[in-house]
């Protein structure tokens, strides 16, 4: 039986209606919608926003047609570095100079000369003696420089002598590394610890000239028109000073003690639950958050500079059988880093004293990562981390020369080679990492009915898991887990693994 409409059917009038189906315009609405592949991350973000505000050495702004309505010139600071050699190889001061340009051009200056000479000791009025400033007077003239960097921590009479006799800027080491990183810091509490350090380093160093150091009004003066509250014996201006930068120290320190008070709570939450800890540290530049990148996904920002990133990100993460730890990624650190800031900087670096496992990372393309690794052992030990156990991680395998990784394997026999860019070696830094990670400390067996999928959970995000078997009474497991969880489960104990 057909239907009354199967006569009005022509194949051939259907298929050519459909013969500029091909031609008509694809759609493209789809194209539009931006990819969740290619959104950036928070680390990308960063990255652009500190490169729009960067001064380029080379970019020419100087208006030469006089007709202009603006004349403007936009240049980096010139300045001349000088170092003293007082103890180690010649090797060892030419890598102290390179470090201290790379220093300089972090900061935002284009570096013209450097020159260091051999001493005893440092000059104690000069730093570098009497002789030595009238040739560094004439560099400074012949270059044209603006500032003077020295290559150590200077008393203020010395950088006050020096800056009277070259009529330039001078800034030793602790000032040029504190504007790193007041130019670097991102969250309030990195702020803070900053402008603290920049503080206590600033209150020994007031000057006054001239009318800045003549009193305020007092006594009779202070009658004839400083009213109620105006006389008295008075102070001077760089008292005042004085005392202002204290009460601002005060303050910052009761903000960074509440600050403190929350990163401990979240400490103590991992702490309560047994969650192990890794901290990546290590010298400046040395690829820790690449490695974090790597070994997390975290997305944190990567810059080929020194101290690119201060503030500590912390990430979870899982080893392969599903044990939750964390690793967190600290401030680098540097040859005499100053005083100042690992004070300021004590509760972020509790982090590394307070970790299960510390990953020490050492550029093995530099050209004293030996230096590298001593230097950083030294905060270490000042901050109270010298008894954490600690895993060598060798960045950069890419770039360095086999023949110094051999030689860095040799003295460190607990380390892993590997690269963050390439990815090279970091399954079996995972793999050693997850073996170094505390273990807990309670065996058990249990069975678990399978309305307790919560305590299996939790099995596998806190404890180790030896065997796990599926009954017809529930699920069977044997492992070892923490305290707590082992108490949980001792209600569900059973003595035959079967």
């Amino acid at each position: 039986m057909t239907t009354a409409n199967a006569d009005d059917f022509n194949l051939d009038h259907e298929l050519e209606a459909t013969d500029d189906w091909d031609e008509s315009e694809p759609d493209t609405t789809w194209a539009d919608e931006p990819d969740p592949e290619d959104e950036p991350t928070v680390g990308a973000m960063e990255l652009a926003e500190r490169h729009q505000l960067r001064r380029v050495a080379s970019l020419r702004t100087e208006l030469e047609d006089i007709t202009e309505v603006e004349y403007r010139q936009l240049r980096l600071e010139r300045v001349v570095l000088v170092g003293v050699w007082t103890e180690g190889s010649i090797q060892d001061a030419e890598n102290s100079m390179a470090e201290l340009a790379l220093l300089a051009e972090t900061a935002g200056s284009e570096v013209l000369e450097a020159i260091y000479q051999r001493r005893q000791t440092p000059d104690p009025a000069t730093y570098i003696g009497r002789g030595k400033v009238e040739g560094l007077l004439e560099i400074v003239q012949a270059t044209g420089a603006d500032t003077v960097v020295l290559d150590g921590d200077l008393a203020p009479s010395q950088l006050r002598n020096l800056e009277d006799r070259l009529k330039v800027k001078a800034v030793d080491r602790t000032a040029l590394i504190l504007d790193i990183f007041a130019q670097h810091a991102k969250s309030k509490e990195g702020q803070a610890q900053v402008e603290l350090a920049q503080l206590q380093y600033m209150k020994q160093r007031l000057r006054g000239w001239g009318g800045n150091l003549s009193r305020q009004a007092g006594g009779r003066v202070g009658a004839e028109g400083g009213g109620i509250g105006g006389r008295g014996p008075g102070e001077t201006k760089i008292e005042t000073d004085r005392r202002r930068i204290n009460d601002k120290i005060a303050k910052l320190r009761r903000e960074l003690k509440a600050m403190k008070g929350t990163r401990d709570n979240k400490r103590q939450e991992r702490q309560r639950n047994q969650i192990p800890s890794v901290a990546i540290a290590g010298y400046t530049n040395a690829g820790k958050s690449s490695l974090l990148n790597r070994l997390t996904g975290a997305g944190v920002l990567v810059e080929d500079s020194l101290f690119a990133t201060l503030d500590p990100t912390v990430r979870r993460t899982t080893t392969t059988d599903g044990r939750v730890y964390t690793m967190s990624d600290t401030v680098g650190f540097v040859r005499h880093l100053p005083h100042q800031l690992i004070e300021a900087f004590r509760s972020t670096l509790e982090e590394v004293a307070e970790s299960d496992l510390i990953l020490h990372v050492v550029d093995g393309s530099h050209p004293d990562p030996e230096g590298q690794l001593a230097a950083v052992r030294e905060v270490l030990v000042e901050i109270g981390a010298e008894q954490v156990p600690e895993l060598v991680i060798i960045n950069k395998a890419d770039a360095a020369d086999p023949l110094v990784i051999a030689r860095i394997q040799q003295r460190e026999p607990h380390s892993v080679v590997v690269s963050a860019r390439t990815g090279e070696g970091i399954a079996e830094a995972l793999a050693v990492i997850e073996g170094e990670l505390p273990r807990p400390g309670v065996e058990f067996n249990a069975l678990l009915p399978y309305e307790r999928g919560d305590l299996v959970n939790r099995i596998h995000q806190e404890g180790e898991i030896a065997t796990l078997e599926h009954t017809a009474d529930g699920t069977l497991v044997r492992g070892r887990a923490n305290d707590d969880l082992a108490g949980e489960l001792a209600g569900y104990a059973v003595d035959v693994v079967r």
